[in-house]
């Protein structure tokens, strides 16, 4: 029990001892930090940095550290912007296609296509009907995301 209590006690007590730095000027004009303070001669007590982290500006490889990040995450955001300025364009690019395909079929007029023999042979009114609907649903989707 007597073990708890001085461990308790000490815990409590720990703070308050935290390392006093004094700082003063020597007879030869050189500027003494010390843990003591000195006899007859005026200093000031300064605090002791608490912790590593705090005591002082980043390191040379800290900042490099943090430096290649931040450029690691402009490359990634410039790469995403030019993923979806292609997208864009070529979304743009399938709706005109698209349109273009509508158009040669709204315009009327004798289609022609090409059979399995590879010869060309016009396509009948049922046929450009089909072909217009077809052609109308790919635009309407190709164009609805440009």
């Amino acid at each position: 029990m007597k073990r708890l209590t001085v461990l308790i006690i000490t815990c409590a007590l720990a703070p308050l001892a935290g390392a006093q730095l004094y700082k003063y000027v020597d007879k030869d004009g050189k500027t003494v930090y010390s843990d003591q303070p000195p006899l007859n001669v005026e200093s000031k007590l300064i605090s002791a940095p608490s912790s590593p982290a705090a005591a002082g500006p980043k390191s040379f490889l800290e900042r490099d550290k943090e430096l290649e990040k931040s450029r690691a995450e402009n490359r990634e955001k410039a790469k995403k912007s030019e993923e979806t300025a292609r997208r864009a364009e070529q979304n743009v690019e399938r709706c005109a296609q698209a349109r273009q395909a509508l158009q040669t079929y709204s315009d009327g007029g004798r289609i022609y296509k090409y059979n399995e023999k590879g010869e060309r042979t016009f396509m009948e009114e049922n046929e450009i009907d089909a072909a217009r609907g077809k052609a109308q649903r790919d635009a309407d989707e190709a164009c609805k995301k440009a």
